[in-house]
């Protein structure tokens, strides 16, 4: 009998020890950070199971105050989402924290809150999207955070990551697919740890997403939208600048709610002192130069308004996008206003040729890549300005390590360069059609490193330009197929078409600048044609 008993504890030894490893709570996906003010924040953590949601934080790693939030469920099992809103905080102060579940703590981490919008603090920002899994290439997501981000923010802005980096800003695709639970941690969340714990992310829906339940229940973006569409579509000022998130998907673009929402906020935008710039996310293309099937009239409408907008009130703005998996940075004709793609953060490249594309007058460059954007914001008073840099990790046939293989500086105030001289036809000089070559002045301005950017022709029967029946608009640069199409072309001519004979003819330039400031019309000049 006392064998017996023996061999029966033996057994049941490691089955009790097994049960109790299965009880013990674990953080699944580690801390992350939401909806942050200058005097509050959002942290939010998964465990496998518990209720219990506390974060210790303070000034110092000693922390010294605690506070509770809530938990709720994430898929119908013991595993628990945790949500606790940290208040009374100092603007532009550095915390640290650490998160508690039924004992089980996380590390130590920072956060720093956002500057007073009057501060004229300069900040910086990371935008990138379409980092759902690519199964021929499963870690590249985590590359991209880890060898990229993480190593050239520690390379360019020594320090500590939350003093260098005020915001993460993701349109679209951030999982394969939005209804598979396991790929929000595995594939999202924990690639991104290191990042995530101690900046501020703000994603908007993408089609992989498929709105699902998920999405709703792991972020807790701003409720400043619609009512009825709560995280659908939002608002976030930091310090000088507004971030406009967006929702480009099928049943939502087509709602007058965000339509209407947006253009009201840009109203209000409008007469607020303290933003100079406005900064959009969504995820569809209104043009893509890699894949035209994944454009959308909706976006083309919030482009439309954003132009008006920065027309209208003279402060710059930009639209962040994704769904093409490649990096494309372009530029209204009218406006200082940027088009530019932020992918491919770990989704498989749309390589040159593989899809339908077309070269789009809006695009100076568009390159088949990985890679992500950093926008560095300048605050100044006087003279604010933000300047875009693409750092590319390169494709399958090169790989880049950090390199910044695109650059443009956008500044609020107008620095028109010097009018152009237009040089011929002129006087009313007769000229055949085969030889109709319009000839302006060359390139000048009193800001010390501006250059000739592009050049924008009109040739009309009126003097007035009403309805030209020529419009020809040119970059320096039209990178298009790993081909520069503009190069040797120094913008100072330009050949014109559809012409008839026996006819007087107006035409006129001007010049733009690479911060996107237009120069004034030049004089009209006159020439007849044969």
């Amino acid at each position: 009998m006392k064998y017996l008993r023996l061999l029966l504890a033996l057994f049941l030894i490691p089955s009790l020890s097994i049960q109790g490893q299965e009880n013990l709570v674990k953080i699944t996906i580690q801390p992350y950070l939401q909806d942050a003010y200058p005097n509050s924040i959002k942290i939010l953590w998964e465990t496998n199971s518990g209720e219990e949601s506390i974060v210790e934080w303070g000034l110092t790693r000693k922390l010294g105050k605690r506070t509770s939030g809530k938990s709720f469920d994430v898929n119908y099992s013991s595993a628990r989402i945790h949500e606790v809103k940290l208040e009374g905080l100092n603007h532009y102060t550095a915390y640290y924290y650490r998160v508690l579940t039924k004992g089980v703590q996380s590390d130590i981490f920072e956060f720093k809150t956002p500057p007073l919008s009057t501060q004229a603090e300069s900040f910086n920002i990371i935008a990138m999207s379409d980092m759902q899994k690519d199964h021929n290439n499963p870690d590249k997501f985590s590359e991209i955070v880890n060898q990229g981000i993480l190593d050239y923010l520690q390379k360019e802005f020594p320090g500590k990551i939350s003093n260098n980096l005020a915001m993460v800003l993701i349109p679209g695709d951030l999982v394969e697919n939005g209804t598979n639970y396991s790929q929000w941690k595995n594939d999202f969340f924990n690639p991104a740890e290191k990042l995530f714990s101690t900046v501020p992310l703000y994603p908007v829906l993408g089609n992989h997403e498929k709105n699902s339940i998920y999405y709703f229940k792991y972020f807790s973006l701003p409720e400043n939208g619609s009512p009825a569409y709560a995280e659908h579509w939002w608002h976030k000022d930091y310090g000088n600048t507004r971030i406009i998130g967006l929702n480009s998907n099928e049943g939502y673009s087509d709602s007058k709610h965000q339509y209407e929402w947006l253009q009201k906020l840009l109203d209000e935008t409008a007469k607020n002192p303290e933003i100079d710039f406005v900064f959009a996310q969504l995820h569809h293309p209104h043009k893509s130069e890699l894949w035209i099937p994944g454009e959308s009239n909706f976006t083309g409408k919030v482009v439309q308004l954003l132009e008006d907008f920065t027309t209208k009130t003279g402060k710059p703005s930009i639209h962040f996008f994704g769904h093409t998996h490649g990096y494309s940075r372009g530029q209204s004709k009218d406006h200082k206003h940027l088009w530019i793609n932020v992918a491919s953060a770990g989704g498989a490249i749309d390589n040159w040729g593989e899809f339908e594309g077309k070269d789009y007058d809006e695009f100076t460059v568009t390159q088949d890549e990985y890679g992500f954007v950093m926008v560095e914001v300048d605050a100044n008073k006087k003279d604010p300005k933000f300047t875009i840099k693409r750092i590319s990790r390169g494709n399958e046939e090169q790989f880049k390590a950090n390199e910044v293989s695109d650059q443009v500086v956008i500044y609020k105030n107008e620095r028109k360069p010097n009018i152009p001289k237009p040089v011929s036809p002129a006087d009313f000089i007769a000229v055949d059609l085969s030889e109709v070559l319009l000839k302006a002045g060359v390139f000048s301005s009193e800001f010390e490193g501006a250059f000739h950017a592009a050049s924008h022709w009109q040739i009309s029967k009126t003097k007035e330009f009403e309805k030209p029946i020529f419009d020809s608009w040119k970059q320096h640069e039209n990178w298009y197929y790993k081909v520069n199409r503009q190069e040797n072309d120094d913008l100072t001519d330009e050949h014109s078409n559809r012409l008839e004979t026996n006819l007087t003819y107006y035409w006129r330039v001007r010049y733009r600048d690479q911060n996107l400031n237009w120069s004034d019309w030049s004089d009209v000049a006159t020439f007849k044609t044969k």
